[in-house]
């Protein structure tokens, strides 16, 4: 099965590139590479275009940007990639063969938080034990799903925030998540502009409220996702 990564970004020019040279030998080996850009100000365009297959725009906002990408993708497998984070090397043969071997029509990975702060290492393992207990996978976990199944949960839902999460609800209503224990790596810049234990906590009180019905739009002014704002890794334990 032939799988198309779809990387949304805003003005992401600092690491857009880096991203996208690591998906070169994955690419190399037939995967298809989509950059869908938000309306970037910076070079964040004029860099990904000689990396990627191909450079869309599309109206601001993750959910919107990534509906945009899979709409034109080409692959059976759809790999939602955010700008900051990395694949592991074996990406696509983890991803085929474990669908294919457990019968199931998406999944994630373990997230790894580049950064040397010991809390990280903590953060992250909570992450991912979360993940496994509750079904849910963020972002930051890289979601995969089949494009069938993609278009047959209604895609992400158009929010500004919690879009991840929302379109996990979605998935687990036809099957549990392939979690795969290999490991996809995130930058830590949010956590480490922010202070660790603050990022987890406002993730927390912004995913209650959103649980407890709050409007996603508001939440989004609460998270920084402003005009303006960098599209940063929203997942807490």
């Amino acid at each position: 099965m032939s799988l198309s990564i779809i990387v949304p970004c805003l003005e992401e020019s600092a690491v857009i590139a880096d991203t996208l040279r690591s998906l070169a030998p994955l690419r190399a080996r037939g995967a298809e590479v989509i950059v869908v850009d938000g309306g970037s100000t910076d070079d964040t365009v004029a860099r990904a275009r000689p990396l990627a297959d191909r450079v869309l725009a599309a109206r601001r906002g993750r959910a919107s940007q990534m509906n945009a990408g899979a709409a034109c993708a080409r692959g059976e497998i759809l790999v939602f990639l955010h700008a900051d984070s990395t694949l592991p090397g074996n990406a696509d043969a983890l991803i085929v063969d474990g669908l294919a071997r457990t019968r199931r029509g998406w999944g994630r990975f373990d997230t790894r938080i580049a950064g040397e702060q010991p809390l990280l290492r903590i953060v992250e393992r909570l992450m991912n034990l979360r993940s496994r207990l509750t079904g849910i996978a963020t972002g930051d976990q890289g979601i995969f799903v089949t494009r069938s199944l993609f278009t047959a949960a209604g895609g992400y839902p158009e929010l500004p925030l919690m879009e991840d999460i929302a379109l996990s609800k979605r998935l687990k209503g036809f099957g549990p998540p392939l979690c795969l224990p290999h490991r996809i790596t995130t930058s830590a810049r949010r956590w480490e502009r922010h202070g660790v234990l603050r990022t987890v906590l406002l993730m927390w009180r912004l995913r209650l409220a959103w649980w407890l019905g709050a409007d996603p739009a508001r939440l989004a002014v609460r998270y920084g996702c402003g005009a303006g704002a960098r599209q940063g890794p929203r997942d807490a334990p």
